[in-house]
């Protein structure tokens, strides 16, 4: 399987490259004023040597967006199994998923599972980002934290995995199936209380299942913050399955900051159908394809994409398949969209892993 390197320009190349040459500008500029009153042959070269220097620095500021930022790929699943795969490690993917319950920590049961999934993802040398959701307690599902009880509970976490910078304040926040549904000012409230206890961390406002409530959400997200967020999250599932980016544009025309897509992929089957579009395989690599050929594309300000998920698990007739491995263990299709794209950005690593893994992909 030959593909092509599509390389992009990292952002601190490209600043330091502008910053180089706007300095040259403004040295050529000097040279130029203390030549004014020389003779006429010394200033037209400096005004030849001064043209060259607008014109290359112009140049420069005028690379296409493409080209502004290294995509970042990750993917998301909630099994550790992922890291010990030699599939995965093949990738040469370092950033990986995460959704936790909010005060997951307060569970025996949940902090050992959550301290499995973290021990594996360092010792693979994978950077995580979690996201947080309703509790797992049973009867508190519909229940939300006071913003110090959330602030506490984020607290203890930071704490316990001070390696771990990327969070997301809440998963889904606009889907009604979350108490979140209808409280974005609640949301932003626990978003700067994260700001506050890890000023460092990358944090997300919210994650957004683009759902006709998205833009109206973040709106009023922003209303009761003040500001405008930095980070968003997008899953962007029914324009993606539908091969549509009027979500992704819509949620790009409402904000400001970056757009990570933190859960995406194509749907292999779902126990709720009813969406309008056909599940399958073939599917779900036609879907992955579409997001790194249409939806990445859109702007610059979408900087990683999390692809959702790694394995379908054992169990058939799940409520939710998205696997790149299905239940048999076999890959599938979209596996090998994602290698090509990883090789296509540049990305994916020249080992014998990687050679093995693309000469044990399906061909469709």
């Amino acid at each position: 399987m030959s593909v092509p390197v599509r390389p992009r320009l990292c952002v601190g190349t490209r600043r330091a490259a502008l910053g180089r040459g706007l300095a040259a500008l403004g040295r050529g500029v000097a040279a130029l004023g203390r030549g004014v009153a020389a003779p006429s042959r010394r200033f037209g070269a400096l005004g030849r040597r001064l043209v060259a220097l607008i014109v290359a620095v112009l140049a420069l500021a005028a690379l296409p967006a493409s080209g502004a930022a290294a995509l970042i790929v990750g993917i998301g699943d909630q099994r550790p199994g992922m890291f010990t795969d030699p599939r995965f490690e093949a990738l040469g993917v370092h950033s990986a998923r995460l959704s936790i319950a909010w005060n997951a920590l307060s569970s025996p049961r949940l902090a050992r599972e959550l301290g499995t999934w973290m021990r594996a993802a360092r010792a693979d040398r994978v950077a995580p980002l979690v996201s947080f959701e309703h509790s797992q307690v049973r009867g508190q599902r519909k229940a939300l934290p006071s913003v110090a009880q959330f602030a506490r509970q984020f607290a203890r976490l930071h704490a316990r995995y001070p390696w771990v910078s990327d969070f997301a304040t809440w998963n889904e926040a606009n889907y009604c199936g979350e108490p979140t549904c209808h409280r974005p000012a609640l949301v932003a409230a626990y978003y700067r209380q994260m700001q506050r206890i890890c000023p460092r961390c990358r944090v997300l406002a919210a994650e957004l299942l683009d759902e006709p409530n998205m833009v109206a959400w973040a709106h009023s997200f922003e209303h009761a913050l003040h500001r405008p967020a930095g980070i968003w999250g997008l899953h962007d599932y029914l324009g993606a399955n539908r091969l549509q980016t009027s979500s992704t544009r819509a949620l790009l025309a409402a904000t400001r900051g970056q757009i990570w897509l933190t859960e995406v992929g194509g749907l292999v089957e779902r126990r709720h159908r009813g969406h309008g579009f056909v599940e399958s395989p073939a599917h779900a690599a036609q879907v992955l394809r579409f997001v790194f050929r249409h939806l990445v594309p859109l702007s610059p300000r979408i900087t990683r994409v999390y692809v959702y998920e790694w394995s379908a698990g054992r169990a058939r007739n799940a409520l939710w398949d998205s696997g790149l491995i299905g239940p048999n263990n076999h890959p599938r299709p979209a596996l090998g969209v994602l290698v090509q794209e990883l090789s296509a950005l540049g990305q994916l690593p020249r080992t014998a892993a990687a050679r093995r893994l693309l000469a044990s992909l399906p061909s469709r």
